[in-house]
């Protein structure tokens, strides 16, 4: 058996790329010729995936995206597969892995009439309604009920195509895989004082994210707590313009940035709090990661995974329509009540303990080769 894995772009420290690996090498190992299709590849390369270098030389993102569609549809009619699984929406797909949020909901909620003449609109809104569209032939795997919602609102999607995963987090990432001196040893190394509050934001795209509503949070810490905290973003994207909110907000010494790292288990074993005010998350696997390693977390309503924190009891939701005062409350509460925070973690590593968060690449390696 052949599967082709179609990924625009591969990163180590993206929650989809981070999922599309683990999927992709355990479908290799069950011993499936698998061979990836990608525009760029950063990082180490599996010596059992057959990585294919996609050329696509357009200036704009849609028009590299039309580049590297109809290059791999090219590749794939004379080097033919058994199925083609897509992490990035396009025509063609057998299997779409739905980690990105409804396009058409988003432009209807946030864009006015004339973007949609753009090409850029046109591109995206095509290669969407290709996969989702009635009548088409891609399975659709799924993170959460709200995606699916929004999806058959806007192309009628039959029920039946529609198969709900369950999350996926790497089994190193649990606070029972660490040592138990874990946390003062990572604060010993990065010069953190055992005392000190340390709020944590990992996630690439800071704006998408929500940095910027952290830093706001962070800089409103009554005085004296603020002095003793400090605020890590761990993430790949350009800091200039968050350092310089820091700055404005007379916080940048307590305001740390880091390019995407591989010890980020570790972190989240040193750190406090997990904060996470995205503005746009259609899973958000980093809040899974968080609970697994018994982290409280401060989070959005909009992100899909945001009701796993209800669930297990391990922090609090800042509700829609977002307000800052309330992440702003959230953080102070959770800085100034260590006996909150240790309930918070108790409740995580329970629900880590009791709870499936961590056979996604089993259940849809069954998909693929079903």
């Amino acid at each position: 058996m052949i599967v082709a894995f179609c990924l625009y772009n591969y990163f180590p420290f993206g929650g989809l790329q981070r999922d599309f690996l683990r999927i992709a090498t355990t479908v290799a190992q069950r011993g499936v010729k698998v061979r990836v299709y990608v525009i760029s590849w950063q990082g180490d390369r599996p010596d059992n995936l057959d990585i294919v270098m996609v050329p696509a030389t357009s200036s704009t993102n849609h028009g590299k995206n039309k580049d590297y569609y109809q290059w791999v549809h090219n590749h794939l009619q004379q080097n033919p597969v058994d199925k083609v699984v897509g992490f990035n929406k396009m025509p063609g797909l057998d299997i779409y892995y739905a980690a990105d949020v409804c396009y058409a909901e988003k432009v209807a909620k946030e864009k006015g009439f004339f973007y949609k003449l753009t090409p850029r609109y046109r591109h995206f809104a095509a290669f969407e309604e290709a996969v989702f569209r009635k009548g088409a032939k891609t399975e659709l795997l799924m993170l959460t009920d709200r995606q699916i919602n929004d999806f058959k609102k806007h192309y009628a999607t039959e029920d039946a195509r529609f198969h709900i995963m369950p999350p996926g987090i790497y089994p190193d990432r649990k606070y029972s895989a660490h040592a138990a001196d874990c946390r003062d040893v990572f604060r010993r190394e990065h010069n953190i004082d055992p005392s000190e509050l340390l709020v944590l934001q990992v996630g690439s795209d800071f704006s998408r994210k929500g940095v910027d509503r952290s830093i706001r949070a962070f800089a409103s810490l009554p005085e004296n707590s603020r002095k003793n905290a400090r605020l890590m973003v761990v993430g790949q994207d350009k800091p200039g313009k968050y350092e310089a909110l820091a700055s404005q907000l007379n916080v940048k010494d307590r305001v740390w940035f880091y390019a995407g790292r591989n010890d980020v288990s570790n972190l989240m074993m040193a750190a406090d709090v997990l904060i996470h005010p995205a503005y746009q998350e259609a899973a958000g696997i980093v809040l899974l990661e968080a609970i697994a390693a018994g982290l409280p977390i401060l989070t959005t309503e909009v992100c899909g995974y945001a009701h796993y924190i209800d669930k297990a009891q391990c922090g609090e939701i800042i509700t829609e329509p977002f307000r800052q005062d309330r992440l702003n409350a959230a953080l102070t509460g959770a800085a100034l009540n260590p006996a909150l925070r240790q309930q918070w973690a108790k409740n995580a590593r329970n629900y880590a303990d009791t709870q499936d968060i961590y056979s996604l690449p089993e259940k849809v390696a069954d998909m693929i080769m079903a």
